[in-house]
């Protein structure tokens, strides 16, 4: 199996995951006390823009943390902070027995996992593996046979929140895999998330996601198609979101993550659309959400149509910014 995944692009995979962007941060030292001694240490591997503030969160909540991740400056400040960083993969499952895995593809998860010095070269049997990247569904399957067949448990628990709900420690998190295992699991996703919701067998939690972030890739052009309208027509675009938010059109992408600079702040929109959820990741779910759409014979006309947009906006030089940028690639657009 994991040859085989390994061969459907993990390279091109890990070279993305080597280009992602990085978040600033303040030092840990002055945000985190605990006492050590009260819980057993947790791996955490993958500390994106995301998985830097989850693995914080643990922390906060008296978690000793063995770290990972491919880029060795990611990890200074858990280093400073006291926290123990190790060169590979195999190395964090050699030094824990509860893991959390938070990856940008399912090509870097299969190499996290499965590759040359990954996590089921040195795991131990018993040991839980919670996987909370958003990847194809049935790559989470196989990698949950490979870990089984190590003695180990393997559960898929992708969030939705963005940066902000995990810098708050307010993810969702969508958990997939053995029900008996679901407790074990929640005690670690309960500091990192005010919702932790068991979906069934491995692999619906991954399913969740993939249906939610289509639904939102979606709504986000609509608020922007709306929004950007609404402006053309001489509308103030705080009195148009506000209004859109008291009526039918109302959604997320309008009233918590607007896309047009200047209606909210706190939001990538006030930010040059830096940080928060890159246009290259929703583009990477999107197909994920294709490819399920495919196997399952599912029209997803609105979906297929996000997709193409994404993959257009990528093209066009807004990969690193957040998704949420399509308001301005509509506003730039002539075709449109």
């Amino acid at each position: 199996m994991a040859a085989s995944l390994w061969l459907r692009g993990a390279a091109s995979g890990l070279r993305y995951w080597s280009r992602r962007q990085r978040p600033a941060v303040a030092s840990l030292a002055a945000v985190c006390s605990r006492s050590m001694a009260s819980k057993t240490p947790v791996g955490f591997i993958g500390l994106g823009n995301m998985g830097n503030p989850m693995a914080k969160n643990l922390m906060k909540h008296g978690y000793p943390l063995i770290i990972y991740d491919v880029f060795p400056d990611a990890c200074k400040e858990f280093q400073d902070a006291g926290e123990q960083v190790v060169s590979s993969p195999a190395d964090v499952a050699e030094k824990a027995d509860r893991i959390i895995t938070m990856l940008p593809t399912s090509m870097n998860a299969v190499e996290v996992y499965s590759g040359a010095n990954g996590i089921l070269k040195k795991v131990k049997k018993g040991s839980l593996l919670i996987d909370s990247s958003t990847i194809d569904p049935a790559v989470s399957k196989e990698l949950a046979k490979e870990v089984e067949k190590m003695g180990a448990v393997f559960m898929d628990a992708p969030v939705s929140g963005g940066v902000g709900a995990a810098r708050s420690g307010n993810l969702t998190f969508m958990v997939g895999g053995a029900e008996e295992e679901f407790a074990a699991a929640q005690e670690l996703l309960g500091c990192m998330g005010s919702n932790v919701v068991y979906c069934g067998g491995v692999g619906t939690g991954q399913a969740v996601k993939v249906c939610n972030n289509m639904l939102l890739a979606i709504s986000m052009i609509g608020t922007a198609e709306a929004m950007n309208l609404g402006i053309r027509l001489g509308l103030d675009p705080k009195l148009l979101a506000k209004i859109l938010n008291m009526s039918s059109g109302r959604c997320w992408s309008s009233d918590t993550y607007n896309p047009v600079p200047g209606v909210m702040d706190g939001v990538p929109s006030a930010n040059n659309y830096q940080g928060g959820f890159g246009t290259a990741l929703m583009a990477k779910d999107l197909g994920l959400a294709q490819d399920s759409a495919t196997s399952t014979k599912s029209p997803i006309f609105l979906g297929s149509q996000a997709h193409q947009i994404y993959r257009v906006m990528c093209a066009k030089g807004y990969a690193k910014k957040d998704f949420s940028s399509v308001f301005q690639f509509l506003r730039e657009e002539e075709t449109f």
